[in-house]
């Protein structure tokens, strides 16, 4: 096995966790759950890339706290719905931090059946308040019934097509934010050539080159949109 596939040393997992959750802090419990969320998604990892390998020593801050800043966007959202949940980021984070809030719940909406396998352990084994669909986006939004506060999504699609998948549930009242790179700007110019928005953009916490968008209003431009953004 390529020594990048190996797991990083508990001394930097732990210096790398410290540093996290300074960034984003949390309760104890929220801490426990996240701890046996990165032990199982560290054990699959073995076996499914659930992240980049050369991601893993910086496993706490690049994706956990990266996740977790969301909340403080949305301190008041129940109900999650995380587009292409993958290997947890952001919805499985979510779900451990929300797992104190009455009626909390993340529909984590992921199209690779061993990834929506790992995302159902995962929830079993943090007792997290979370439904996985196992579906493409497109095929999912319309079917979540109830209020939906909050979408999110990291590293799935274009931001033109994300908007997409979005818009029917900010429609309904829902707040959408989109963790983005720092190619936000050209997003941005593609997306607005579908789609009429006011992007709110929040740097984020834990990299420098990275973005939140959020987006509280969305209207079609033009009827090409539809086609467009449902392609993922």
């Amino acid at each position: 096995m390529a020594r990048t596939a190996k797991p990083p040393a508990a001394p930097v997992l732990a210096t790398d966790k410290a540093a996290a959750l300074a960034l984003t802090p949390v309760s104890r419990e929220t801490e426990a759950r996240l701890d046996r969320y990165v032990a199982l998604l560290l054990e699959w990892q073995a076996k499914t890339n659930m992240v980049a390998p050369s991601t893993l020593p910086h496993l706490w801050t690049r994706h956990i706290s990266d996740s977790l800043q969301l909340l403080t966007l949305a301190p008041s959202a129940r109900i999650w719905a995380d587009f292409g949940s993958g290997g947890g980021f952001p919805g499985i984070v979510l779900a451990c931090a929300l797992a104190e809030t009455a009626g909390a719940i993340v529909h984590l909406i992921e199209r690779n059946a061993r990834k929506a396998a790992f995302l159902r352990e995962t929830l079993r084994v943090t007792n997290s308040p979370g439904m996985v669909h196992l579906a493409e986006i497109g095929d999912t939004v319309d079917r979540i019934t109830g209020p939906v506060d909050c979408v999110t999504a990291r590293a799935v699609a274009p931001l033109h097509q994300l908007i997409g998948f979005a818009e029917p549930l900010v429609r309904r009242g829902a707040k959408a934010l989109f963790l983005k790179g720092q190619d936000i700007e050209a997003e941005l110019t593609e997306a607005t050539k579908y789609w009429s928005i006011t992007p709110h953009l929040h740097s984020s916490r834990t990299s420098g080159r990275g973005w939140i968008v959020e987006l509280d209003c969305i209207e079609r431009r033009n009827q090409s949109a539809t086609a467009v953004s449902t392609r993922a």
